[in-house]
C-alpha cells in the first residue's frame, strides 16, 4: 500500500520540524529508523530537491515520497478468539485483555494473540499501524489483565500515539504486594534498564538507566500483603513489577521479579489494568474505561485487617 506522494507543509502541523519525524508521523507503518533510510536512499525530496533526514521543513515546501508502506498484516492471521470488548466506536477498541494471552505476535508467538482476535472482529484493523501489530499503541505483559485501547483508524493510531509521548493519557493498575508498605502513599522514582548480566530481565541494576516514575497508593492491608492502586507516569518495559520488587514488596504471583518459589495460592500474577483515561483522539472529550478486577483475582484477595 503506497502512502500519499506528496505533501504541503502547512505553518500549523510542519514548520520548523525534522523531515525525518514529520515523514514518520505520517506513514505510521516505518519506524523513524526507517522513515530516515528511505531519506539517506534520497527516496524522498524537498520541492524537487534531496534533502537530510535533520533538514527543518519551512512552511509551504513539498514533501515528495517515492517508496511504498510494507503490506499491512501479511504476517497475522485473523483468528475466531472470543474477546471481551468493553466500547468500540470508529476510532477506538477497548478490550478487557485476560491473563495468559500475548498482545501480539514474536518471539516464537504466532497465534492466539489480541491482535490475531481483533483482525478477525475488526478487519479494517490490516491498515492501521505496523502489519506485526495492528492498532496497537500500547501494551500489557502476558501476565497482566485489564483494560487496553486500540486504534481504529489511522487519525487515532497517530493521535494516540503521540499523547502516550506526552503523557496525556493516564492509567491505574490493581496490584498486590507482598508485605505491608511503610506509607500509606508514595513514589517510586528509580531508573531501570536491561540488567547488567541478565539481559531478559529489567532492574535498577543497570548500565543504561532510563527515568521511570511509579505512584502508589494503599486501598487495603492484610496480615501479609498490602492491595494498591499503581500508576505509573512512565510507561517502561515491566516497570510496576521492577519498583515493587526494588522496593522489597514483589507482587504476589511475580515469578520473575519475585520469591523463586512462589506461594502456591497464586497462581498467576496478581496484576490487574484496572482504568485508563485520555482525550477522545478525534471529539477531544475526556473518556474513561473501567475494566473490573477478574474473579480469579478477587478470590485470591484475603480479609482485611
Amino acid at each position: 500500500m503506497p502512502p500519499e506522494r506528496h505533501y504541503l507543509v502547512l505553518a500549523e502541523d510542519g514548520l520548523g520540524r525534522r523531515l525525518d519525524v514529520y515523514l514518520a508521523e505520517r506513514t505510521p507503518e516505518l519506524a523513524r529508523s526507517q522513515v530516515q533510510r528511505q531519506v539517506d536512499l534520497k527516496r524522498v525530496t524537498v520541492n524537487g530537491e534531496w534533502k537530510k533526514p535533520s533538514y527543518k521543513l519551512r512552511a509551504g515546501d513539498r514533501v515528495s515520497v517515492d517508496f511504498d508502506l510494507p503490506q499491512p498484516s501479511r504476517g497475522v492471521a485473523p483468528e475466531a478468539i472470543p474477546l471481551d470488548v468493553l466500547f468500540e466506536d470508529p476510532h477506538l477498541i477497548v478490550v478487557n485483555k485476560p491473563s495468559g494471552m500475548v498482545v501480539h505476535p514474536g518471539a516464537g508467538v504466532s497465534s492466539g494473540t489480541l491482535v490475531n482476535g481483533l483482525l478477525f472482529r475488526f478487519p479494517e484493523l490490516a491498515g492501521v499501524g505496523p502489519e506485526d501489530r495492528p492498532g496497537i499503541v500500547h501494551r500489557l505483559d502476558r501476565e497482566t489483565s485489564g483494560v487496553m485501547v486500540a486504534a481504529r483508524s489511522r487519525e487515532a493510531y497517530e493521535a494516540l500515539l503521540r499523547m502516550f509521548k506526552k503523557r496525556e493519557i493516564h492509567k491505574t493498575y490493581l496490584g498486590l504486594a507482598c508485605g505491608r508498605m511503610g506509607k500509606k502513599e508514595g513514589v517510586f522514582d528509580w531508573a531501570i534498564g536491561r540488567h547488567v548480566t541478565h539481559g531478559q530481565r529489567i532492574s535498577t541494576r543497570t548500565r543504561k538507566p532510563r527515568p521511570a516514575l511509579t505512584a502508589y497508593t494503599v486501598t487495603k492491608v492484610f496480615k501479609d500483603f498490602s492491595l494498591l492502586e499503581l500508576k505509573p507516569v512512565t510507561g517502561r518495559t515491566h516497570q510496576i513489577r521492577v519498583h515493587l520488587a526494588a522496593a522489597g514488596h514483589p507482587l504476589a504471583g511475580d515469578r520473575r521479579y519475585g520469591h523463586r518459589r512462589p506461594r502456591k495460592e497464586f497462581p498467576r500474577l496478581f496484576l490487574h489494568a484496572w482504568k485508563i483515561s485520555f482525550p477522545h483522539p478525534v471529539s477531544g472529550e475526556v473518556v474513561e474505561f473501567e475494566a473490573p478486577l477478574p474473579e480469579d483475582l478477587k478470590a485470591l484477595v484475603p480479609p482485611a485487617i
